[in-house]
């Protein structure tokens, strides 16, 4: 990585020395480059003046004759009411872009306008409508006025489009909202989280924490640390947590019961005393570790076993993949945020995290091809 980083550097001097010279299309080159090999600041605040402005910025990425792409809102007015957050965006540096980005995003009628899909839209189609714009509208990122309500936007409109019920409801009333005899608004279709902590949830930045934010009339405020608020979060918490486990517990209920109905596995992949799995074994080809009970050297021989170490090693093969995958969407996911953002540190450690279910699923497809 530290070679990767004095290159990248070594990219930016070129560049700024070509852009001295007027020579833009060559400072585009190794600024790109510069972006491939680690991420900067800088290095994107070059490339957009570049193609916003075309003149030569300065070493910080500023236009040297101060017009470009970025500008500095001194209003905080603009925003709407002149409130404390608006005034604070402004404070920032932001680019033209970014200001017509937020109007259009203010301007859409509907969440599927505003993540920009069409209502056939699958899950994934959601996810990855979400995954651009929240980076883009990220208050770290976009300092532009109204972008805060921006990525509280996009977030309401993926949690509410992502959740199946939600999704139906807001289908069958959402646009009722514009009709002048019926009153159904947006905020009726509010998620129970907020863009914050459905970012990090997202992103594996973590799980949403207690008293940070909540949602009132469709407004995002900030929690007060008092005993009454926080018994109160901690009830309707409770309450929300129960009805969304709710079809879970179902699932598990109805599972239970038909495996009364069925014959009993006669092994396990982990260490069950319950089921009376605790005497290890190991498949006769991958050598795939379960646990199986008393009687089974008795009553599995021959075929019966061959057939059951089958079972064992699919099951296995089955879980790995599934942890491969996981595992894969988390380290993507942190680097596409570390790229976007150019925390290196963030990338490093991304790069540092270990997919270990796909190293051993690659050591079983070899077994398998041998």
């Amino acid at each position: 990585m530290d070679s990767n980083k004095d290159e990248a550097e070594r990219c930016i001097k070129i560049a700024l020395s070509a852009l001295s010279n007027n020579q833009s299309d060559k400072a585009r080159k190794f600024l790109e480059k510069a972006q491939r090999l680690f991420p900067t600041d800088q290095a994107q605040n070059l490339l957009e003046s570049l193609a916003h402005n075309g003149k030569p910025p300065d070493e910080n990425g500023e236009p040297v004759n101060g017009e470009g792409p970025s500008m500095r809102h001194r209003s905080s007015r603009e925003d709407g009411d002149g409130s404390t957050p608006a005034a604070a965006e402004s404070a920032k540096p932001y680019t033209a872009e970014q200001v017509e980005a937020v109007r259009k995003i203010k301007a859409c009628k509907d969440y599927y306008q505003i993540l920009g899909v069409e209502k056939s839209a699958s899950e994934e189609d959601l996810k990855k409508a979400y995954r651009k714009l929240a980076l883009k509208f990220h208050p770290d990122k976009n300092h532009a006025p109204g972008a805060t309500e921006a990525f509280k936007a996009i977030g309401n409109a993926y949690a509410v489009l992502s959740n199946a019920e939600k999704r139906r409801q807001y289908d069958q009333y959402g646009e009722e909202r514009s009709h002048p005899t019926r009153h159904r608004h947006h905020h009726d279709f509010e998620a129970d989280i907020s863009p914050e902590d459905l970012f990090n949830m997202f992103f594996g930045g973590g799980f949403p924490t207690s008293n940070v934010h909540v949602y009132r009339n469709g407004r995002m405020h900030f929690a007060h640390h008092n005993r009454q608020e926080r018994r109160e979060q901690q009830r309707d918490g409770g309450f929300a947590l129960l009805v969304q486990l709710l079809p879970i517990l179902i699932l598990i209920i109805v599972s239970a019961l038909s495996q009364l109905m069925v014959t009993p596995s006669p092994y396990s992949l982990s260490y069950r005393p319950s089921a009376g799995h605790v005497h290890k074994r190991h498949t006769t080809h991958l050598k795939v570790p379960f646990y199986v009970g008393e009687r089974f050297h008795v009553e599995y021989t021959g075929n019966n076993l061959k057939n059951v170490e089958r079972s064992v090693e699919d099951d296995y093969i089955s879980n790995l993949r599934n942890n491969c995958w996981k595992e894969k969407q988390q380290k993507e996911g942190l680097m596409y945020r570390a790229r976007y953002f150019g925390d290196s540190e963030l990338y490093q450690r991304a790069q540092r995290m270990g997919t270990p279910s796909c190293s051993r699923l690659s050591e079983i497809q070899v077994l398998l091809d041998g």
